[in-house]
């Protein structure tokens, strides 16, 4: 071998060595980078100072529910423990990955506020559009199922499960020959109406809830078919609570149809209290629950989904208590500050403002988790 076939035989082995070495180097960057972020624990203590998300492409409805998510460090605790995806593709497409990513921006930036960008463009793979007003009660369904169907633990999607799904029994009793059939189901949220069956306005979260669980006759068009009368006849449904998760969310159903398939907002005057004892609010025969699961039933409020503006063009904040410091902050995209509960009163509705701003999700915490 000549001496200059030599010289290049060495210069190529040369090359490979830092190439090599530069590979290693950014495969242990990106090790790290996924153990920093297997430590992120949440942004629920604000110690850098509460975080904005700048809006991008109407995404106030996504940042709100993000907010809320971020701040509930029961969820943190969960999303910190997922399972890195192996290559860049899987990774930006895996929606828990890219939240975890977001959060890591909010702990460690020094901004008022940061972008939800990658994020964004990871949800629209999974037809979450840009420059669309969502509804945040769909979102947040969106939302969740995309997180439980990619995460991998097992025990994980328990958990995720445990943190949000109530547990009710369904009723159907014919009214001829007492038949009855029952049905345990799962939900998200509680869709609480805000108008009884005569259209008339439901005064209270409370009495929103006694409305939801309470029995309704299933008569006229509405009767259903009896296999033991071999008819249709009349019937009785009914819905019993049979457990609450840690973190319980209620969607208060303001968006209403009318028959011309316009849908209005119904902005009218709605409390809703600070603390929840759902056995005081809900009847023995509402409940399908044994005296320890009822016991847990004590919660109070930890966020507020509000919506300001009409159903076609609107706009979404978050209403949040910090868990460590039992302040209440107002996330308005790239805005926060800190808020009273006065502040957070000013969402109950009033009639005369329909372009107001209202609570449309309510998200409680058990006070005393089991």
């Amino acid at each position: 071998m000549s001496r200059k076939e030599q010289e290049t035989r060495a210069g190529t082995e040369t090359m490979k060595a830092e190439a090599k070495i530069q590979n290693n180097e950014e495969a242990e960057e990106l090790k790290a980078k996924d153990q920093r972020l297997a430590s992120v624990f949440g942004v629920a203590d604000l110690k850098n100072g509460a975080i904005g998300l700048y809006n991008v492409g109407q995404s106030c409805c996504l940042n709100s529910l993000l907010q809320v998510f971020f701040m509930n460090i029961h969820f943190t605790g969960i999303l910190r423990r997922i399972t890195v995806p192996p290559c860049a593709m899987q990774k930006k497409r895996n929606v828990p990955y890219q939240m975890l990513l977001l959060l890591e921006k909010m702990q460690c930036g020094k901004q008022k506020a940061v972008s939800p960008i990658d994020l964004a463009c990871c949800l629209s793979e999974y037809r979450v559009k840009l420059f669309v007003q969502h509804d945040a009660a769909q979102l947040f369904l969106n939302l969740w199922n995309l997180v439980k169907k990619q995460m991998k633990k097992p025990e994980l999607v328990e958990e995720l499960s445990n943190l949000y799904t109530i547990c009710v029994q369904e009723h159907l009793a014919c009214q001829k020959c007492s038949l009855e059939t029952k049905r345990n189901s799962n939900m998200l949220t509680l869709p609480l109406p805000v108008l009884d069956s005569n259209s008339r306005t439901l005064r209270t979260l409370e009495k929103c809830l006694q409305y939801f669980f309470h029995p309704e006759e299933l008569t006229d068009h509405n009767m259903c078919f009896c296999e033991q009368c071999g008819r249709k006849t009349p019937f009785l449904q009914s819905m019993k609570l049979v457990h609450l998760p840690q973190t319980l969310t209620i969607h208060l159903k303001r968006f209403c149809f009318e028959e011309s398939a316009y849908i209005h907002k119904l902005s009218h005057y709605l409390p809703f209290p600070q603390d929840l004892d759902f056995n005081a609010v809900l009847t023995e025969n509402q409940c399908q629950a044994d005296d320890s699961e009822k016991a847990a039933w004590q919660y109070e409020l930890f966020a507020v989904i509000a919506h300001s503006g009409s159903t076609s063009c609107g706009h979404y904040c978050a209403y949040i208590r910090s868990l460590t410091e039992c302040k209440w902050y107002c996330f308005n995209d790239s805005e926060v500050c800190q808020v009273s509960w006065d502040d957070v009163k000013c969402t109950y509705g009033h009639s005369n403002l329909h372009w107001g701003e209202t609570a449309y999700l309510l998200i409680y915490m058990k006070k005393h988790p089991q």
